[in-house]
């Protein structure tokens, strides 16, 4: 009896006795943590809707018909696809990169990306049977029509043979046929491309300066494209101030009178 108060009354007793634990914080599932969204990764940062549909043959993969984006708007020399195809993140990360390491060298030169992969692909495994829901989140691709601009290079004085050694490296890369441009080259009407095409006022580029000073002073690049229209507009009008209107003459049957 007194051998087990003496237990009681150690100072080792006491200090474990006293002890404070704190409860065991379970683990998160790990259905329930998000994919996380890199700087460097190319996807949408936010969606509507986790799936989309594929849309109709002709929309699932344009066949172009536009003159918009068929011409450089930002560097010096471009890659421009001469057919339709979807494609995926990681083709147009791999040309990113690749494009981006050989024009390193060169002080000032920048790559600019004209498409962006915002359609999410899903796909079923082999030999399901039909029905059962869409299948899974595979990618994330983007629609290219003929005539579009997949990306452009400009800046620091870059020559035209080191931009088409890096714009060749882009191309291996690409599952469709692509033509290298100059900001000589003209507009491409789906897969019509001809020296008399000749782009809109609104498809045309806006100086860099303009572009520069519309972040500050919003409206400078919409003034531009409205004074572009309104020339053509003035120069349409002066021309048909000199018609001659003497030859007109009326139709047969119709009697004239003064």
């Amino acid at each position: 009896m007194i051998g087990s108060i003496t237990s009681l009354l150690r100072p080792s007793a006491i200090a474990s006795s006293s002890r404070f634990t704190l409860p065991l914080c379970p683990k998160p599932p790990t259905a329930s943590i998000q994919q996380v969204r890199y700087r460097g990764q190319l996807a949408p940062k936010r969606t509507k809707y986790k799936k989309a549909a594929k849309g109709a043959p002709g929309t699932q993969i344009p066949i172009g018909g536009s003159l918009k984006g068929t011409t450089l708007h930002h560097g010096t020399y471009g890659l421009r696809a001469c057919s339709s195809v979807r494609i995926s993140a990681a083709q147009l990360s791999s040309c990113q990169m690749a494009v981006r390491r050989k024009i390193k060298p060169v002080k000032g030169a920048q790559m600019y990306l004209r498409v962006f992969p915002d359609i999410p692909v899903c796909v079923k495994g082999n030999e399901q049977r039909m029905g059962k829901g869409k299948g899974s989140f595979e990618y994330w691709s983007c629609r290219v029509s003929p005539g579009k601009v997949i990306m452009e290079i400009g800046g620091g004085g870059i020559r035209e043979e080191i931009a088409k050694a890096a714009l060749k490296l882009a191309q291996a890369r690409l599952p469709l046929q692509t033509e290298f441009i100059t900001l000589s080259s003209s507009p491409r009407l789906g897969k019509i491309s001809h020296d008399n095409l000749v782009s809109p006022s609104y498809a045309r580029p806006v100086p860099n300066p303009i572009v520069e000073l519309d972040v500050k002073d919003e409206g400078r690049a919409k003034d531009v494209v409205l004074g572009r229209e309104a020339e053509e507009v003035d120069e349409l009008s002066r021309r048909l101030e000199g018609a001659v209107l003497d030859d007109v003459r009326p139709a047969t049957g119709q009697e004239v009178r003064a």
